[in-house]
């Protein structure tokens, strides 16, 4: 049974910070890419982060030098540090392999007061 187990979120500030934690399990971890994915209301879904197996990191222009991604195989587990917080950075977050499989979990929401 795959699991996507999204937590960390919640209501911070502008200029806060956040960690996320994605635990996985059901299906394989160590070989794949993972990346944190985000969906604000009336958006579709978007890629913010993405980590190699080799722990190679990319991130959208819009979070980078402000999120950064982390992956412990030893864990199944996928984290994303997220500093100098801004409103538009609201929405749900998720995890998933990169390019994701079809199920995801419930992600965790984000909301930023400006």
């Amino acid at each position: 049974q795959v699991q996507l187990v999204e937590s960390g979120g919640g209501l911070v500030q502008a200029g806060g910070s956040l960690r996320l934690s994605c635990a996985v399990s059901g299906i394989i971890f160590r070989p794949y890419a993972m990346g944190w994915y985000r969906q604000a209301p009336g958006k579709q879904r978007e890629l913010v982060a993405g980590v190699t197996s080799s722990s190679l990191t990319t991130y959208a222009d819009s979070v980078k030098g402000r999120f950064t991604i982390s992956r412990d195989n030893a864990k199944n587990t996928v984290y994303l540090e997220m500093n100098s917080l801004k409103s538009e950075d609201t929405a749900v977050y998720f995890c998933n392999r990169n390019p994701p499989i079809s199920f995801w979990g419930q992600g965790t929401q984000v909301t930023v007061s400006s």
